[in-house]
């Protein structure tokens, strides 16, 4: 049921868009409300989401480290692992963000008879997910055609680098080859291995489906129902939704309104998800604090303000019971007048 339900979620939103947009008149709620609606969700929710973590105070300075900290002099500082100024937390954060460093260097920890424990490699997670997430931001920069009038220079570099290969007509992208391999072996991870199996959720399942159905009818719009898509009024109603004065001129295929419903469904789902940790990652407290507690004070923000209370004040306020409970004392109790 964890992935069954999901799936089904995703299958009734291409169907609901499907059917709907036979309607006379809903092609103006799917193809410019929802996705005003879709946009000012991920927006809000983004920079809400955003700014609470920013928020948040930092009781305690947790960042991993799993390389020799700095020290003496003469001990090699891992730097990386354990940074301690402003460039290295920066380097490790590049590192983390542009080439998912921390997942390359993950293991996997499997039991066999004996019982004897091994870890082993762990690279071909690594790889599908570099190739996921960079496939996504390809496509995601070659459809910014669609929305700018004169295209620039480097959406249009990047979709001749994405077609290099040349293979059929229309000419076949690589990144939709490389998103639709790395979204199933993702899926089939997830299925396979029995301890990933256990921990996932149905939250886990539905942005797997629903972003494999958004490159799907991409997918079918270029190749296999090209002759029914009209490019040119997509392109004049995606320029009007940027430009605040949106046109629906001519009857554009419906599979075009189901994919563009499935996009505004992710982008609103988007900032209520774990798909956050494309923000959440810059606010880590794990990655973006230097490892300098025994340099620096780390000041606990919920903490009160107390003024120092030195021993010898300490002692003056408690003097008398001190002495009473046989505590020793740096001055005695002054002798008490006669009657």
């Amino acid at each position: 049921m964890k992935y069954a339900f999901p799936l089904a979620a995703v299958i009734a939103l291409v169907l609901i868009a499907l059917i709907a947009v036979q309607i006379p008149g809903m092609q103006y709620l799917f193809g410019v409300v929802i996705p005003y609606l879709a946009m000012a969700l991920f927006l809000g929710g983004f920079c809400y989401r955003v700014i609470h973590w920013a928020q948040s105070p930092v009781p305690f300075k947790i960042p991993t480290t799993c390389g020799q900290g700095y020290s003496l002099p003469w001990i090699k500082h891992d730097k990386l692992e354990a940074p301690v100024n402003t460039a290295q937390v920066v380097a490790r954060m590049f590192l983390e963000i542009v080439l998912f460093r921390s997942l390359w260097r993950n293991t996997k920890a499997s039991v066999y008879a004996g019982p004897k424990l091994t870890y082993e490699s762990s690279k071909w997670l690594w790889l599908f997910a570099i190739m996921f997430h960079y496939s996504f931001l390809v496509i995601v920069v070659r459809h910014m055609r669609l929305f700018l009038d004169p295209v620039p220079w480097l959406v249009s570099f990047v979709e001749t680098g994405d077609s290099l290969l040349q293979i059929g007509a229309p000419t076949m992208y690589t990144t939709d080859v490389t998103i639709v391999l790395a979204l199933l072996f993702l899926f089939g991870r997830r299925l396979m291995n029995p301890q990933v199996r256990y921990i996932s959720l149905v939250n886990d399942y539905f942005p797997l489906f629903l972003i494999l159905g958004i490159v799907i009818t991409g997918i079918l719009m270029r190749f296999f129902l090209r002759t029914n898509v009209d490019i040119n009024a997509i392109k004049q109603l995606a320029v009007g939704l940027v430009t605040f004065s949106p046109t629906i001129v001519t009857e554009i295929s419906s599979l075009f309104y189901v994919h563009l419903f499935l996009v505004c469904t992710l982008l609103a789902y988007f900032p209520f998800s774990k798909l956050m940790h494309m923000g959440g990652v810059f606010l880590s407290p794990t990655r973006n604090l230097a490892n300098d507690s025994r340099m620096r004070r780390h000041v606990n923000p919920w903490n009160p303000d107390i003024k120092p209370h030195s021993y010898a004040s300490y002692e003056d306020e408690f003097r008398e019971d001190m002495i009473e409970q046989g505590i020793p004392v740096e001055k005695e109790l002054p002798p008490k007048a006669n009657d």
